[in-house]
């Protein structure tokens, strides 16, 4: 089977891992689906931020915060591999602890809770949501409640009406949305 974190097993264009992440999915033996698929939601992270601030160069986000949060969301799922065929909630205060664990500051390791309670939780911050964001659009997946609060988040920071945030973000997510397919695709051969 090829190497999630190999370009050659890519296919198409596809960022790599931050290395602090890397390093931590090797350390808890990640399963190669597992890293693939923070691969891509990484990947869909870094490119819904670079669309984002095309529209809103003034917007104020911790891109750090977002694109860790994005690439160790699940790593709970290493501990609770049945996690990554069938639902469960195992992974999201276990992922949290280990990264903790691994001296990860609670800022970043928010995100494996967060990126699953954001719908719950009034607190979350615009980079909770995108990172929930990512991993439901990755797959060409929408939520229009967690579309909706990013827009209310971003309208927050931006002067702008709330349609022309909304068509906006919809026009990213659209274009992230539309290879859904063939990101399921590539997962799928781990």
């Amino acid at each position: 089977m090829n190497n999630p974190f190999s370009d050659q097993a890519v296919g198409f264009d596809l960022v790599t891992l931050p290395e602090n992440a890397a390093v931590l999915l090797v350390d808890a033996k990640a399963p190669a689906r597992l890293v693939a698929h923070l691969r891509l939601v990484h990947d869909v992270a870094l490119r819904l931020l670079d669309a984002m601030l095309l529209v809103w160069p003034t917007l104020w986000v911790d891109r750090e915060a977002i694109l860790f949060g994005a690439a160790t969301h699940d790593i709970g799922k290493a501990l609770h591999p049945d996690e990554l065929y069938q639902p469960g909630t195992k992974h999201e205060i276990d992922g949290r602890h280990l990264l903790v664990n691994h001296g990860v500051e609670g800022r970043l390791a928010r995100f494996a809770e967060t990126h699953s309670t954001w719908n719950r939780d009034n607190n979350c911050t615009l980079e909770d949501l995108l990172v929930a964001l990512a991993d439901k659009c990755w797959k060409g997946v929408r939520s229009e409640k967690l579309e909706d609060m990013v827009c209310q988040r971003i309208l927050a920071q931006v002067q702008a009406e709330r349609w022309e945030v909304f068509a906006a973000l919809d026009a990213a997510i659209n274009d992230l949305a539309a290879d859904g397919d063939r990101r399921l695709a590539w997962q799928s051969q781990y």
